[in-house]
């Protein structure tokens, strides 16, 4: 994650890319609850900054990190296609009910599409940041995004070229990198000398980003 980006556009059938992996994410019962817009042009960016409170990073010594990204992808999540679907006959209870919901799964299914947005953004050779709407000033970002009553902002997704992003590193109370120096369950080649982070012989996480050919 950064907050600082250099002034450099990403390419459309790139941001396409990205965002196209949305259509592999699971959702709870194929609702399909998630919304999602994307923002490249400049003006609209900066008004989403002004309105997000982009100021407030500035002032605190940080680069315009919102509006200066290539793209925002603001995420969104639809309530009631959750509802819809879990009224229909194969879903509700034996009672004809609706579940009872214990946990919002309108906002974990649009939490799992982000991830593969920003994973997938990394996998372009793209940076990431994410920040999210504070209530004061969600009015305004739903007017600026056009937004119908029944479509709620999850969180805001900012991808570009890194820039210099010392003051973050500056401030973290965690080393920035993979993990390292971690017990490993790895045979062969893995051992906790080489940075490995495993849950078992088949999953490991290496300094240089891959696993051994021997696992």
């Amino acid at each position: 994650m950064v907050r600082a980006y250099e002034p450099e556009s990403i390419p459309r059938a790139t941001l396409e890319r990205i965002v196209a992996t949305i259509r592999r994410a699971p959702s709870a019962g194929f609702s399909q609850g998630q919304r999602f817009i994307v923002v490249t042009e400049s003006e609209r960016k900066r008004s989403i900054a002004d309105a997000t409170g982009e100021e407030d990073y500035v002032g605190e010594g940080f680069s315009p990190w919102i509006s200066g990204a290539a793209a925002l992808v603001v995420f969104c999540t639809r309530e009631d296609d959750h509802h819809d679907r879990y009224r229909q006959p194969d879903k509700v209870e034996d009672e004809g009910a609706e579940i009872k919901w214990r946990v919002p799964y309108w906002h974990v299914d649009a939490g799992k599409a982000a991830m593969l947005v920003l994973l997938a953004a990394i996998d372009e050779g793209l940076a990431t940041g994410v920040f999210g709407v504070p209530a004061k000033r969600m009015d305004r970002v739903r007017e600026l995004l056009g937004l119908p009553p029944d479509v709620a902002v999850v969180e805001v997704i900012t991808i570009g070229r890194a820039g210099d992003d010392t003051l973050s590193d500056q401030r973290s109370s965690r080393p920035r990198g993979r993990a390292s120096n971690s017990t490993s369950s790895c045979t062969g080649n893995g051992g906790a000398d080489q940075g490995v982070l495993s849950f078992d012989t088949s999953c490991c996480w290496w300094k240089n980003g891959f696993c051994p050919p021997s696992l």
